[in-house]
């Protein structure tokens, strides 16, 4: 079999990371002639010249810029596979940075304990929470991000998950709203409500509910978040409609004398937040600690 040669992989971390064949072959411990000859093999597998003159200095290809962050990180899972399994692992001393893609309300509720809790065991670990821009495991896939926490859902057949809580949508009022007394059908379309998405999409199991029943709901205005939904019920008329767990654990919103809630008039379907992550980390020591911890801290809050 003509298989490539992984020693390359090395050489192509360098020469993308220092942009320059000087500071890879200074990087690699090699001489500038044998890290040019590498470069000229690389061009030769990827099709692409990676490294280009411009001027009196180099600069990466479009292709180059695309794949320097997959490389790096192909590189550091290569490394991780051909060392000695963890087996002890040092909290105190740990330095790790997991990228986390949430959305902003699990963020909101639940990220400060999630913060103090891992800071207080593991001061060295860093949590980056990144926004869900699309609904998809190809960053789980491709390493740039460790963990997603989202509404259970097929992820691939390759995706590891782990239930972390059941939610479902509720609706919050200003206190002393009609709404918070009593709610029908009908009381609950007469009033404007305002719909929490990051796409402007208007559907949804409210919507759908309300249309089945033959209402028409009246849409005053669409924000980017749950938490500006609410904002936005505690000085108006308009009904926010959300989920559960913001309301209860959202550090502003719960125990918010101006907010009152209530339950929808019709049955939605529940919703399980979940975390997923590739196999490949299964067997990461700070990995499997990280979703331990947040499993036991997310499902004690949402027992009450």
């Amino acid at each position: 079999m003509n298989e490539p040669d992984l020693n390359l992989l090395l050489a192509l971390d360098a020469l993308l990371a220092e942009g320059s064949v000087i500071g890879a072959a200074r990087r690699l411990g090699l001489s500038e002639s044998a890290m040019s000859r590498t470069l000229g093999r690389l061009r030769i597998t990827t099709g692409d010249a990676l490294l280009v003159r411009a001027g009196r200095k180099m600069v990466l290809t479009p292709y180059a810029e695309a794949i320097r962050q997959r490389t790096q990180q192909s590189l550091a899972e290569a490394r991780a596979l051909l060392q000695p399994a963890e087996t002890v692992l040092d909290l105190a001393r740990l330095e790790r940075q997991f990228v986390l893609r949430t959305n902003e309300g699990f963020v909101e509720a639940f990220g400060g304990i999630l913060i103090g809790a891992v800071a207080q065991l593991a001061p060295g670990i860093r949590l980056d929470f990144v926004a869900k821009p699309e609904k998809s495991s190809r960053d789980l896939r491709e390493g740039c991000i460790d963990l997603e926490i989202g509404v259970l859902r097929n992820m691939g057949p390759e995706i590891r998950m782990q239930a972390l809580f059941r939610d479902r949508f509720i609706g919050v009022v200003r206190q002393g709203h009609p709404l918070a007394q009593q709610v029908t059908l009908s009381q609950l379309a007469a009033f404007g409500h305002i719909v929490a998405s990051r796409r402007g999409e208007l559907g949804g199991p409210v919507h759908d509910a309300l249309v089945a029943a033959g209402y028409t709901r009246q849409i005053a205005a669409v924000v980017p978040a749950f938490s500006a939904a609410v904002a936005i019920a505690q000085h108006s008329d308009l009904v926010a409609l959300v989920p559960r767990s913001l309301f209860l654990h959202h550090p502003l919103i719960k125990n918010n004398p101006a907010l009152a809630s209530f339950a929808l008039p019709f049955s939605t379907p529940e919703m399980t937040v979940a975390q997923f992550w590739h196999p490949r980390l299964d067997n990461d020591a700070a990995h499997r600690w990280l979703r331990r911890r947040l499993h036991e801290l997310i499902s004690a809050c949402c027992e009450t």
